[in-house]
């Protein structure tokens, strides 16, 4: 007989432990293999910037310094650029992809796999590499194609919107760079396997660096997304860097329009929640 616990005696080990209380589900994997996180309805504060001046530390008098009035003029622009964004109400829950769409998953899909990362490219099983190389159209195909072999659930790509509120993970600020050195995947020549950095918060891995990830939006023609998205566009919107990025890259404050170099952009997928 199975013993029930009591979830306020669990509290203290939790709080003693460091885990999140707020932490995502288990995930659920679809009849192809591929692995979905639920995420829970929230909020989140998109396109806020607030620049900061630093000043140096003038003990040092054998060095000539710079006179404040340079640094007032920082200031004033720092805060001329500053924008206090806006926020956003996830209100419905979904699924998201644990990870990036592989190669693998693609193929079996698709029955082709357009990657350029394949073969002699990769040190390793580009299998388990993701996709990449796919355009907006592709993607596109590619989750009606998913449909079809899946009739239990929909699938589609996420907003720009479900796709930042994942990839904080409950975060206010953007990400601080120790962190992000151990969740991105950036600065290589090639793209990596999935799943080799650390997840974030809620259990996802990869939404900083590998491959650009499609989303569903069109592309404001601005750094920041606006409160409204744009009903028509040129291109949509590309999310999350890639692995020919740096640490400028590696954020999910802003975003960037396809379609990019093509052999470092792919995609993660949506799975709608049954109600």
């Amino acid at each position: 007989m199975r013993m029930k616990r009591n979830p306020l005696l669990l509290l203290p080990l939790l709080l003693l432990c460091g885990c999140a209380l707020t932490a995502q589900e288990p995930a659920y994997t679809n009849p192809v293999g591929m692995e979905f996180v639920l995420i829970k309805p929230g909020s989140l504060v998109v396109g806020q910037y607030q620049p900061t001046v630093g000043k140096p530390d003038r003990s040092n008098t054998n060095r000539q310094w710079l006179p404040d009035s340079v640094y007032a003029v920082a200031e004033e622009m720092a805060r001329n650029a500053a924008m206090p964004g806006f926020e956003v109400t996830i209100e419905r829950p979904y699924y998201l992809g644990k990870f990036e769409v592989t190669q693998a998953q693609w193929q079996q899909v698709m029955g082709s796999n357009p990657s350029f990362f394949q073969g002699d490219k990769v040190p390793d099983d580009a299998k388990q590499h993701p996709v990449e190389n796919v355009t907006w159209e592709d993607a596109q195909a590619f989750v009606k194609t998913l449909n079809t072999l899946d009739k239990k659930h929909t699938y589609r790509l996420p907003t720009e919107f479900e796709w930042e509120y994942a990839a904080r993970a409950g975060a206010k600020d953007d990400i601080p760079w120790a962190e992000m050195n151990k969740v991105a995947v950036k600065g290589g020549n090639t793209t990596s396997a999935i799943g080799q950095k650390q997840p974030n918060a809620w259990g996802m891995y990869d939404m900083l660096g590998n491959v650009w990830e499609w989303v569903q939006d069109y592309y404001n023609e601005k750094i920041f997304a606006d409160p409204v998205p744009p009903r028509s566009g040129k291109q949509h919107v590309l999310k999350g860097a890639s692995f020919t990025g740096d640490a400028k890259n590696a954020t999910y404050k802003t975003h960037a329009a396809g379609p990019g170099n093509g052999f470092d952009v792919g995609l993660r997928v949506v799975m709608e929640a049954n109600k």
